[in-house]
């Protein structure tokens, strides 16, 4: 009693706060606390954690403060240059054949050995032909007094729309066309060049003065009674000054067959050519304004002109800006964006497809383990089959039909979650089937069968909890396999698909060695954010692991 007296109550505070054997004290610690003390007493564990937390505030928040859609494209203006036309240099002679008249190939091949020879008459199979040259650069060949064809470098067409001329008009044409003087001044207007070689022309004009002008310089011919002037670029008009053809040895051809080119604009296309310029600088009746680049490939000796335009574009790997931190993809959608949404669906897609495997496991596992015998000989003969499948051929060959049939993007995400967990739970099949087998021997599965409780009662309730610690880890470390799995099947084009963005889709675009080297903004922060996400989810699983370790000091 003495004893008890001397001590000081701070004393007896102090003994009764740090006594090991205060029931008090035991009662705290329990084992739930004591799991997460360990568990927080690992770094590594707490640093995955942390990780974790950050990934799931950018995705799940981060998509909603973000002011864009993860859809949503960004256009921007640039110029573009568009095949407008093809010009090509007469080199030879081109041999037209009136109508109804037979001047096949062969007959053309004599008719050039006679022109090159300087004859004036051939005869071929019989036939005999007559050569006269009315002009430098054009041959006419006729047989029995009738004009069958004529040969020339010069080519005769007509506005778009506008119906064939007659045979006699075109060997008239260019017979004026020809004689006249290539240095002669018709008073017509020609288009304007500037200093630095640029046409510069405008649709429309006084057509009816240029013709005018031209007659005025003596630049005429007749057919059937009508008049028709010609300037200098080879254009003719009629009374009223409409252009009704255009001889020259350039044939203008339109890329797009459905565009006609106007007149004036083939005019300064033609002069461009002659003065040796590379620009044409045109303005339609509408107001706008064109420009037109002309460039000459040897190879095949056509001039290729080139329409320079303003068009509206995706804005396509768009460096990282203070609009776009990370700039834009290859569809012109914000980087930063499309990785908060991608964070998102890559990790609802692990979660889920762990849940499914995780209950398939947890259902077949217990079945096999409680019951042991001939339903755990089934149950496990059944695990190995599957573990033989070999999942990733299955899965190609799944995503591949699936692209056949053009399911919707969420239909087919869907499909591939399922998938994924059906071919993934064996494993923890496995790991609840060992649990139970020790744990269904124990005392309190004895007192439990004991006291009657049915036999999914045991298995939910007793049996089930016991495994969770061992369960828990595993799941957590497939999570981090089954987002990289994911990530593989989208960056192959078999999971995930547009609108939708995953990690795994962001970085398929470095399948690209051009984007990979050039558009490091593409693919490395998704490449980081899938890193960080399953080191996270490693680390939080070892951290688990430890924990429920009752053997681990730390």
């Amino acid at each position: 009693m003495s004893n008890d007296k001397n001590v000081k109550p701070a004393d007896q505070a102090e003994e009764q706060e740090y006594s090991l054997n205060d029931d008090r004290r035991v009662r705290v610690l329990s084992p739930g606390a004591l799991i997460a003390k360990r568990f927080f007493r690992n770094r590594l564990a707490v640093v995955g954690l942390v990780i974790l937390v950050a990934m799931f505030v950018f995705s799940f928040i981060g998509g909603l403060v973000s002011p864009y859609g993860q859809d949503q494209t960004f256009s921007t203006t640039t110029q573009l240059n568009t095949q407008y036309a093809g010009i090509t240099e007469t080199s030879s002679l081109r041999y037209n054949a009136a109508p109804g008249a037979e001047f096949g190939a062969l007959v053309q091949s004599s008719a050039n050995t006679a022109i090159n020879s300087g004859a004036t008459s051939f005869e071929r199979n019989g036939v005999s032909y007559t050569i006269e040259s009315p002009a430098s650069d054009l041959y006419v060949i006729s047989s029995g007094g009738q004009v069958v064809a004529y040969a020339s470098t010069n080519v005769v067409s007509v506005p778009s729309g506008s119906q064939a001329l007659p045979f006699d008009f075109q060997i008239a044409a260019i017979t004026a066309i020809s004689n006249a003087s290539a240095t002669e001044d018709t008073g017509a207007d020609a288009p304007e060049v500037t200093e630095d070689g640029t046409v510069v022309v405008e649709e429309g004009g006084d057509a009816a003065a240029d013709a005018a002008d031209a007659q005025a310089a003596g630049n005429t011919f007749t057919v059937d009674g009508q008049t028709y002037s010609f300037d200098d670029s080879g254009n003719v008009m009629d009374a009223s000054g409409t252009i009704v053809a255009m001889v020259s040895p350039f044939v203008i051809s339109a890329s797009d067959g459905n565009t006609a080119i106007p007149d004036d604009l083939r005019t300064a296309l033609l002069t461009a050519i002659e003065v040796d310029a590379s620009e044409v600088d045109y303005t339609a009746a509408d107001g706008s304004e064109h420009t037109y680049t002309i460039t000459y490939d040897a190879y095949s000796r056509v001039y290729n002109v080139t329409e320079t335009t303003s068009n509206m574009v995706y804005d396509r790997y768009a460096s990282p800006s203070p609009e776009h931190w990370l700039g834009t993809d290859g569809n012109g959608m914000d980087m930063l964006t499309r990785l908060m949404y991608g964070g998102r669906v890559s990790l609802i897609i692990g979660f889920i497809v762990v849940f499914i495997a995780a209950g398939l496991g947890v259902i077949m596992g217990g079945i096999s383990g409680y019951f042991g015998g001939w339903v755990d000989n089934l149950i496990m003969r059944i695990v190995d089959i599957f573990y033989c499948l070999p999942s990733m051929p299955i899965i190609i060959i799944l995503g591949s039909a699936m692209d056949a049939m053009r399911l919707d993007p969420w239909v087919r995400m869907i499909y591939l979650m399922l998938i994924l967990g059906f071919l993934s739970w064996p494993s923890i099949a496995r790991l609840v089937r060992g649990q139970i087998l020790s744990l269904r021997e124990q005392e309190f599965m004895l007192a439990t069968e004991a006291t009657g409780i049915s036999v999914p009662h045991r298995i939910i309730r007793h049996l089930i909890p016991n495994v969770m610690p061992q369960l828990i880890v595993s799941c957590t470390m497939s999570l981090g396999s089954t987002i990289i799995m994911e990530a593989t099947l989208s960056f192959l084009g078999l999971g995930v698909k547009f609108p939708f963005a995953s990690w795994g889709n962001i970085i398929s675009d470095v399948n690209n060695a051009f984007v990979m080297t050039n558009y490091w903004f593409i693919w490395i922060p998704a490449g980081i954010c899938l890193m960080l996400a399953v080191l996270g989810f490693n680390f939080v699983g070892d951290g688990l692991r430890d924990a429920f370790d009752p053997k681990m000091n730390r």
